[in-house]
């Protein structure tokens, strides 16, 4: 099987998450060898997305025009390294607005689908906590990998308790990259 798109949570998988919210580009940090991974991932002409829930928007914390300035430098910095970012779709809704793009719904996943003509059971959803691995199962993505940084550690358990393990686990983005590269060459 060839997976031509990658998705990615943003916060605990590309760069350090915040329980404080990650509210300006010098709050920014990457995770090691994540932006390695997305470079390594474009160069074989897969198609990378992010999609992360941006309640902090809505909330009051951070402005809209705030967290656009930090996506398109995260854009750069993945540019800057060998990489492209396709685009990035962010649900801003905190969890009590009941919209259907909020993470574990598929519905950012749908609308990358929708834009993009994306055949979901070729794509790979890779994020470090629960609501990651089960927006990838409902969006009907051919995969799920949960990499343990950010809550990936305590996700992991969780999963597998309520019958929804992710396809694999992986320490990190680069690793998970590896994985994934790995699956394209030996299912052709």
């Amino acid at each position: 099987m060839s997976y031509n798109t990658v998705f990615l949570d943003r916060d605990g998988v590309i760069n350090v998450d915040s329980p404080d919210y990650i509210k300006s580009w010098a709050e920014f940090s990457f995770i090691p060898g994540s932006l390695g991974a997305i470079a390594r991932l474009t160069e074989a002409g897969i198609r990378v997305i992010v999609i992360t829930n941006q309640s902090a928007v809505n909330r009051g914390i951070i402005l809209l025009t705030e967290l656009e300035t930090m996506h398109s430098r995260l854009g750069q910095a993945i540019s800057d390294t060998g990489g492209r970012l396709t685009d990035i779709f962010f649900c801003p809704h905190r969890p009590d607005e009941g919209c259907g793009c909020r993470k574990p719904k598929p519905g950012l996943i749908f609308a990358a689908r929708d834009r993009y003509g994306i055949d979901l059971s070729s794509a790979v959803m890779v994020g470090d906590s629960v609501k990651d691995i089960l927006t990838g199962q409902a969006a009907g993505c051919g995969l799920t990998v949960l990499v343990k940084t950010g809550n990936g550690k305590t996700a992991a358990q969780t999963l597998e308790q309520t019958g929804h393990p992710p396809d694999h686990v992986a320490a990190d983005l680069d690793r998970a990259a590896q994985w994934i590269l790995d699956r394209c060459h030996s299912h052709p």
